[in-house]
């Protein structure tokens, strides 16, 4: 292997399932490494960079502002393809599906994808890097800033007003229909591509790497939860730290199918029956930290199996604390990073544990 690579992908490739093709003899590394550095060669050329290794900060003045007796690290994504993680989850998809094509399986003609934002961006970054048009469905108070740089990106965009006696995220149902019309998902919820965990787990690899003595047992994960597919990959890619997903009052179904599963927490019933503990948020969803207002937490049974079996639980805090976090993380540490990256912080502030070491992802750039 090669762990002096600058690109995660490449850097920790052998742990990738899109490695398989590799591990089972069908490709050749340098075939493999090929693919990765092509792709990436293009994302460079639409965003100014690739894909490399991303900081993990000292957070010790953030928690002594904030009166916090823990050791605080935070792994900073903002300045990554795209302006989030999002991107990586993605590329991910993207290097399995052209191992696929490579390997002679049909070639994904037209990509589809429903994201308020971020996982929007990230698609069209990659979308664009690999030629292929993509469908973004987006809610009718998406960020313009962001609609615009998609159809510079040449995504098709398609804005989804809620419809009368219609439950569940508009933009999803939208874009459920394009992928039962044809369209490839290309998203960053596992339910509709199975891959999305792939890319996302280097984030905690180099987290691994990065951290003094690794990821122990002893650490505790606060991460912001929309559809939940980054508090999996990365509780996969580091499983001995307990997790604890963070959701707002403003839209919190994990935390309620997490009650509805105590205390005997039957995970084989609850995949038999996942309407009964997982469906669309009521309300309006409300919240500063837009970017985890899904109505479903589409990815919650893998993640609340994680969240129990690691000892965590979930979070649900106050908005004030959504604001809160917010404001601080720019008032006490140097990362560009928007109010839905900070909400796993505002987990943190809730819960207040005294020792230990925590780790926060702060996760999405500021676009305000």
């Amino acid at each position: 292997m090669t762990p002096q690579a600058p690109n995660p992908f490449i850097r920790y490739r052998d742990r990738l399932d899109s490695y398989e093709a590799v591990r089972s003899g069908l490709l050749s590394d340098d075939r493999f490494v090929d693919i990765v550095t092509g792709l990436d060669r293009e994302v460079a050329t639409i965003e100014g960079h690739g894909f490399e290794v991303t900081p993990l900060v000292d957070g010790r003045p953030l928690a002594d502002a904030a009166g916090l007796h823990v050791e605080l690290w935070i792994k900073a994504e903002p300045q990554n393809v795209g302006g989030s993680h999002k991107a990586r989850h993605l590329f991910g998809v993207a290097i399995q599906m052209l191992v696929d094509e490579e390997l002679g399986r049909p070639r994904a003609e037209r990509l589809a994808i429903a994201s308020c934002g971020n996982a929007a961006m990230g698609a069209g970054v990659v979308a664009a890097a690999m030629a292929r048009p993509l469908d973004v469905y987006v809610p009718t108070w998406a960020d313009e800033a962001i609609v615009d740089r998609l159809v510079e990106l040449g995504a098709s965009i398609n804005r989804c007003p809620r419809r009368r006696g219609e439950a569940g995220d508009p933009a999803y149902l939208r874009f459920a229909e394009a992928v039962a019309a044809g369209a490839r998902p290309f998203s960053v919820q596992a339910t509709d591509t199975p891959t999305t965990f792939d890319g996302g787990r280097t984030l905690g690899w180099e987290l691994d790497d990065q951290l003094p003595g690794g990821v122990t047992e002893d650490d505790s994960l606060f991460i912001q939860v929309g559809g939940g597919a980054l508090a999996v990959a990365l509780s996969l890619a580091v499983p001995r730290a307990r997790l604890y997903p963070v959701q707002t009052e403003g839209c919190a179904p994990l935390r309620r199918a997490w009650d509805l599963l105590a205390p005997d927490f039957d995970f084989q019933q609850a995949a038999r029956t996942p309407e009964s503990y997982m469906w669309p948020w009521e309300q309006e969803p409300a919240s500063l930290a837009t970017g985890i207002l899904d109505d479903v937490t589409y990815d919650w049974l893998p993640l609340l199996q994680r969240t129990r079996e690691s000892g965590g639980e979930p979070i649900v805090v106050a908005e004030s604390l959504v604001e809160q976090a917010y404001a601080m993380a720019h008032a006490h540490t140097d990362i560009p990073v928007c109010a839905t990256g900070t909400a796993g912080f505002a987990g943190l502030l809730q819960v207040r544990p005294v020792g230990g070491r925590v780790i926060l992802a702060f996760t999405g750039i500021d676009r305000s």
